[in-house]
């Protein structure tokens, strides 16, 4: 289950929680652990002096958007194989599929070379990766943490909340941030977690994502914001946790038999480019020179203690949610959003009015409903549909049949496709990539982080991106002249197609949805 799909299952659980109350399970005591710090980036390392040689004189940040999921994974691959001094890895999500076996088996071979890594995962969905995580961590040079982990039922999903039904305020909090640092030169921040589904390599859904390379001064910052959360008191040693299974501590041959490292890697298949013209990252690292777009860039992110010590409103006036929020305030011609959860509120509303009132043209990309993988929170989205569409929003929603017939983003073979970029671009040069999407738990329930860069260059080549996603992947929305509702446009070759009910969604979903949508707060989307 996805991050929205358990809203639901929250609420019965919290509804649930007095019959439940027997013996419940909590955290051990948490012991004294010391502060521990990155490591100083070595300037004689490979990754050291490639940026060098590929930074102008007197660049801040330097990016390359990686809008094309395989290449995406290649970057991590690469910066892994590469590293000589250190890998800071962070996920909400690392499967024990074949990707997170992948990256898995990265580490363990960077840490044989005697890199430093520290891997820090959110414990929602590590029911089925735990057990290779925590041989991982027996490897040396390698430290495996959880945040915020549950401490019983660890085999199921609704197991976990059960065991410790008290406890589902704390458990509800998540945190969503995605970062990948070799060496303490290079990094990868975006939306992608650590499964198939992300890097159009799963058979049943992949998602239309976001990530970009980055060096520079912010790498320093994204690194900093790294050691604030390997720090906090809301992480454990993933062996503090989780038992091995039969009560034996799994060993690093454990790990090696379920990774399959006696055998070749899998091979990542890549095309010659992506949709931005760029090719393989393994390519300009092998020259020892890059190609990058420059800018002044700064990164933003919520305090690992979200929202333990804060009511949800300083939570919000704090967040990665509200400083975004200020980027699309401060817009004076236009501004260009991906959210694949788009549920803006009263307050979010109130400020895409103002941009109405003040001429800055507007342009949402979000999921239809047969797109969202959460169709819960496409209720709290239509809400707002009509009202964005008065207010002169150039309204988009992604189509899964355009995405997989057209393959500029990958190839998704007979799969769903989902949109999970979150994106901003403001006037033509600002520019956010991160993990938040515009919606109440963002806001105030999961922690959030992203890079905020002021690059016209770089701003242009995510337009082009977002352009091709809402041409030829998304429905345009409007409003009939003659009754006021919804009504969805695409073209069948040059002809013009007309659809006034919820596309390629079956009657039961409609139905279900419209039934539901009453009876949800908001504040659980």
């Amino acid at each position: 289950m996805k991050p929205g799909a358990i809203r639901l299952l929250r609420m019965a659980l919290m509804l649930a929680a007095m019959a439940l109350l027997g013996a419940c399970g909590s955290l051990p005591v948490a012991p004294e652990r010391p502060v521990e710090f990155a490591t100083r980036p070595d300037a004689a390392t490979p990754l050291a002096k490639i940026v060098a040689d590929s930074t102008p004189p007197d660049e801040h940040s330097g990016f390359r958007l990686m809008p094309l999921g395989v290449y995406s994974l290649d970057a991590r691959i690469q910066l892994a194989k590469r590293a000589q001094v250190s890998l800071v890895v962070q996920y909400y999500q690392l499967e024990n599929d074949a990707t997170g076996r992948l990256l898995m088996r990265a580490l363990r071979e960077a840490a044989a070379r005697g890199v430093r890594v520290r891997l820090l995962v959110d414990d929602l969905y590590t029911a089925k990766s735990q057990q290779p995580l925590l041989a991982l961590a027996q490897t040396p040079n390698v430290e495996v943490r959880l945040f915020n982990p549950f401490c019983c039922g660890r085999d199921g999903f609704v197991s976990r909340f059960a065991a410790s039904p008290q406890e589902i305020p704390r458990l509800n909090h998540r945190m969503h941030n995605k970062l990948f640092i070799a060496d303490g030169v290079m990094a990868v921040v975006g939306g992608r977690n650590i499964a198939d589904e992300y890097f159009v390599l799963s058979q049943a859904q992949n998602f239309i994502d976001m990530d970009a390379l980055v060096v520079g001064k912010v790498v320093t910052e994204l690194e900093l914001i790294f050691d604030a959360y390997w720090n906090a008191e809301q992480v454990w040693p993933i062996q503090e946790i989780v038992r091995g299974e039969g009560g034996r501590k799994p060993a690093p041959e454990d790990f090696d038999n379920w990774i399959g490292m006696s055998s070749m890697p899998p091979k990542i298949e890549l095309p010659p480019s992506d949709i931005l013209g760029y090719g393989p990252i393994s390519e300009e690292l092998d020259a020892g020179r890059m190609g990058l777009l420059w800018g002044v860039a700064h990164a933003v992110a919520d305090p690992p203690s979200k929202p333990k010590y804060m009511t949800a409103d300083e939570a919000l006036s704090t967040s990665v949610t509200m400083k975004v929020w200020e980027l699309l305030m401060d817009a004076r011609t236009e501004v260009d959003l991906t959210s694949p959860y788009l549920v803006p509120g009263e307050k979010g509303m109130a400020a895409f009015d103002d941009l109405s009132r003040r001429k800055v043209k507007l342009t949402l990309l979000t999921n239809s409903l047969a797109a969202n993988d959460e169709p819960l929170v496409h209720t709290g989205y239509v809400r707002y549909r009509q009202r964005l569409l008065v207010s002169g929003a150039d309204l988009y929603e992604l189509s899964p049949a355009r995405t997989t017939a057209n393959e500029r983003f990958g190839s998704f073979g007979t799969s769903l496709g989902r949109l999970h970029a979150k994106t901003a671009a403001i006037d033509g040069r600002r520019v956010f990539i991160g993990s938040m999407n515009l919606d109440p738990r963002s806001a105030t329930q999961n922690t959030e982080m992203g890079v905020v860069v002021d690059s016209p260059q770089l701003a242009r080549e995510m337009l082009r991106v977002i352009k091709i996603s809402k041409l030829q992947n998304s429905y345009r929305l409007r409003l009939s002249k003659e009754t006021g509702t919804v009504e969805w446009l695409t073209t069948d070759g040059e002809k013009e197609i007309i659809l006034t009910v919820e596309p390629e969604s079956g009657f039961f979903l409609r139905f279900y949805n419209k039934l539901i949508a009453p009876i949800v707060p908001e504040m659980l989307l």
